[in-house]
């Protein structure tokens, strides 16, 4: 039984945490920034390891969404694919 001399709470915690899909990308975009600035040189060519590391990213993006497959719904996977499209583009621009 509650205490009545207690004071109910002002503010209830409606933050579920951080969605996986959004883990995901950020996590996606930021190894590819770093690899494109590690493993490339000024005139646009990309050393072998940069393409291991998006194999090892590969790995993780499909071990990550086969653990959280049922976070992802329409929407998260069509943020997915467009978050990887812009990857693509990342690297045509780099």
């Amino acid at each position: 039984m509650r205490d009545p001399l207690e004071r109910p709470p002002i503010f209830t915690r409606r933050h579920y945490g951080t969605p996986e899909t959004f883990n995901l990308i950020v996590i996606n975009y930021a190894v590819v920034a770093f690899g494109l600035m590690a493993f490339s040189t000024s005139n646009h060519k990309i050393y072998w390891f940069f393409w291991v590391v998006l194999g090892v990213l590969a790995l993780y993006n499909a071990f990550n969404i086969y653990r959280y497959r049922e976070e992802y719904n329409k929407i998260a996977i069509i943020a997915y694919v467009i978050s990887v499209a812009g990857m693509s583009l990342l690297f045509l621009i780099v």
